[in-house]
């Protein structure tokens, strides 16, 4: 099979924009923000450092934002709300919870733990529903 260079140059591309477009998706595998979004749907996102590129500032998080974050109670990222924001000793911290859940997060979360925020149009989350049991199948969640 020959392969001229424009071939190679889109074969390139696509592999790229894939992998991009990887990057903006997180599957929910909890039901603790039900019933907004489900387990197994897919979540798009803007991200806080993307290959350099910043494309939201985790200390510009509203309250009512979704938002991914490294949680030190759990060992995957977790997807919550933000429900409050505050200050302690001159550091921006938010209080985040599962709109399913009975009380917040066991930790106050910093800018620095926030990876990512749930992309909305017109105050809704875009979610792309159930397509992700396969990545929690696989992934044996």
């Amino acid at each position: 099979m020959n392969l001229d260079l424009k071939e190679i140059v889109v074969y390139i591309i696509l592999i790229a924009v894939v992998l991009i477009a990887a990057q903006h998706l997180n599957v929910v595998v909890s039901g603790s923000m039900e019933p907004v979004m489900y387990r197994g749907d897919i979540v798009v996102l803007e991200k806080a450092n993307l290959l350099g590129l910043q494309e939201f500032n985790p200390e510009d998080v509203q309250v009512g934002d979704i938002v991914v974050y490294n949680a030190a109670w759990h060992k995957e990222p977790v997807i919550h709300r933000v429900i409050k924001i505050g200050q302690i000793n001159g550091t921006t911290v938010y209080e985040i919870k599962g709109d399913n859940n009975n009380a917040p997060d066991p930790y106050y979360v910093t800018p620095s733990q926030i990876t990512s925020r749930v992309v909305t149009i017109n105050g809704q989350p875009l979610i792309i529903p159930k397509i992700g049991y396969i990545s929690i199948w696989i992934r044996g969640l």
